[in-house]
């Protein structure tokens, strides 16, 4: 039986080291690639496998009209990217929102794992894709309260 093939989304910093961590504890019974921001320089020194690339459509202090015409972009970029994937992995970087909305259009299945240092308010990410997430993740009890379908799982090794 062939092997899921997963896209675990990168972000610099933080939700690189989550994804990093998940693909750990979910060992070698998937096929993993990779998706990071393509202005992220740290990332693709830390993944060992094949990485795609998108701007990022939410860089700080951009203007709004950017942001959707990027967001756009980046939705319809990942509609060619996400034919190869069963599915589609997140712990919230901005390039979620677009990704995760292309998937479900797609029918992949999509989970997002809300990041590690949200204790008490929800992300941008973790509101917009909630709705829509076969699987939604929580790392802290207090945000159940948040998102009331979500699984709470503890910290994330």
């Amino acid at each position: 039986m062939p092997k899921l093939r997963v896209l675990l989304i990168m972000g610099s910093g933080g939700h690189t080291a989550q994804m990093l961590r998940l693909e750990k504890l979910l060992g070698d019974r998937y096929d993993y690639e990779y998706l990071a921001n393509a202005n992220d320089e740290v990332t693709p020194k830390k993944v060992k496998g094949r990485l795609h690339l998108l701007d990022n459509p939410r860089m700080y202090r951009a203007p709004w009209l950017s942001i959707v015409q990027k967001t756009i972009g980046a939705f319809t970029r990942s509609i060619a990217l996400l034919r190869r994937f069963d599915v589609v992995i997140s712990a919230g970087p901005g390039l979620t929102i677009p990704v995760f909305y292309a998937a479900k259009l797609m029918g992949r299945k999509t989970i997002f794992l809300e990041s590690w240092c949200r204790a008490h308010s929800m992300s941008v990410s973790g509101k917009a894709c909630y709705p829509i997430a076969d699987l939604f993740f929580v790392q802290w009890p207090e945000m159940t309260k948040h998102y009331p379908r979500a699984i709470y799982v503890g910290r994330l090794g």
